[in-house]
């Protein structure tokens, strides 16, 4: 049985819904049909499995299909589909255990909250190539977080002027670089001459110091095959990581990719939010990224600690929770990537809130490149804030012997890092 749990919210009744959503998912219709035998449903119908109430809403999340209604019935519910009815295609599952969900009249508001799926999804998912083990292994780092910063202004630099921005980053001693998720192949920035330019700093720093600056080049594209021959680019420069917005290139876009792939790829999540932001409706992303992470996805952004976006601090602490519990095995957990708006002075509250890990990826984009002594000296800032974060130590006392931190707590947090 594949299980999914949904948050069903009506002005009804909850058991009766939750039996409707069954039927329609599965072997019923607005009318008996010819051929709908007892054992046709007894094989590959979805049967409610369990009804946990919850306190009732005040306020329609649908509110077009509240009517008068001024209370709202609510509840989790488990409701089983046979592995015979679905099968381990990842777009039959989202079709019929998902997609049509929404669409079911009486509801006010519906969310997906949980799913558990079989051992044949494992078998028949690639899952993550390299996936935490790879990516550090790749850069080079141990006992510590892989600092990672964005090449910004996102849209404007040319090629050379980024290069020039990625050899600072470089000499400072980043261990990972990527593209704006904005970033793809536009005229002014061709992937091809961006790759040009980036990997001979790359080739050269690694040359004198054995190091090699893991770089996420912007590879997404509509069409698989001009995904692929951007892949194509990345590989045969010496490259080993890409961005992909999973959500724009879609299931089969990264199947077909994970399939021929030969870089990390680090998964950006934009367009999640408008399927998660609205509290009684959607995803939440522990089951979303199910799908991506048993498709293949290595890195995983899962935004940070006081981000720059809606997302509350709660919010990333479960994404977290999620991207690294095993599925299926270790091997299928991606690397976390703590993003949006980090600039070194989240770290003690980031270990607070992972418990401690250190498998992560701390990814700052201003919080690097807009440090008053320059992206380098940002660099230098957020390693020396994940210093005193794992040793224990106030961020302003470690600040009075680290010049670099110092200015950092002075520019983003008005001095008061400690």
């Amino acid at each position: 049985m594949i299980r999914l749990t949904y948050r069903i919210e009506t002005p009804g009744s909850v058991e009766a819904m939750a039996k409707k959503i069954a039927s329609d998912q599965s072997t019923g219709t607005f009318v008996a049909l010819p051929g709908e035998t007892e054992e046709l449903k007894a094989r590959v119908a979805a049967r409610v499995a369990a009804i946990r109430p919850l306190p009732p809403g005040s306020h329609a999340s649908f509110p077009d299909e509240a009517g008068g209604a001024t209370r709202f019935n609510r509840a989790d519910v488990d409701i089983d589909f046979p592995m015979d009815a679905v099968g381990t295609d990842l777009s039959a599952l989202m079709t019929i255990a998902i997609g049509g969900v929404f669409s079911i009249k009486g509801l006010t508001g519906i969310r997906i909250v949980d799913m558990k799926l079989p051992q044949e999804f494992s078998a028949a998912h690639p899952g993550p190539q390299f996936g935490v083990a790879g990516s550090f292994a790749l850069t080079g780092v141990k006992g510590r977080p892989i600092i990672g910063s964005i090449v910004k202004p996102a849209l404007g630099l040319r090629p050379h002027e980024t290069a020039e921005m990625v050899g600072e980053l470089i000499e400072a001693g980043v261990d990972f670089i990527k593209d704006d998720e904005k970033l793809m192949s536009p005229a002014y920035s061709p992937l091809k001459d961006r790759v040009a330019a980036i990997m001979p700093k790359i080739r050269d720093r690694e040359q004198k110091t054995g190091k090699k600056v893991m770089y996420a080049f912007g590879i997404s594209h509509a069409d698989p095959d001009e995904m692929m021959r951007n892949h194509d680019t990345v590989l045969e420069a010496g490259g080993n990581c890409a961005v992909v917005n999973i959500a724009s290139v879609g299931f089969g876009g990264l199947a077909f990719l994970r399939k021929r792939s030969g870089l990390v790829l680090h998964a950006h999540r934009n367009g999640w939010d408008l399927l998660t932001r609205h509290a009684g409706l959607g995803f939440e992303f522990s089951v979303w990224q199910q799908f991506w992470r048993l498709l293949g996805v290595d890195q995983f952004q899962i935004n940070g600690i006081r981000v720059k976006y809606w997302e509350p601090d709660e919010s990333f602490v479960r994404s977290y929770k999620a991207v690294t519990t095993p599925l299926f095995s270790g091997g299928d957990v991606a690397l976390p990537v703590v993003c949006s708006g980090q600039w070194g002075g989240q770290a003690p509250d980031t270990i607070a809130a992972t418990g401690g890990s250190m498998d992560l990826l701390y990814l700052c984009g201003g919080g690097i490149v807009s440090h008053p002594g320059g992206p380098g000296a940002g660099v230098k800032a957020v390693r020396q804030a994940w210093e005193a974060a794992s040793a224990g130590v106030p961020l302003g006392t470690y600040a009075k012997d680290h010049p670099e931190l110092a200015q950092s707590l002075a520019k983003f947090a008005d001095g008061k890092g400690a």
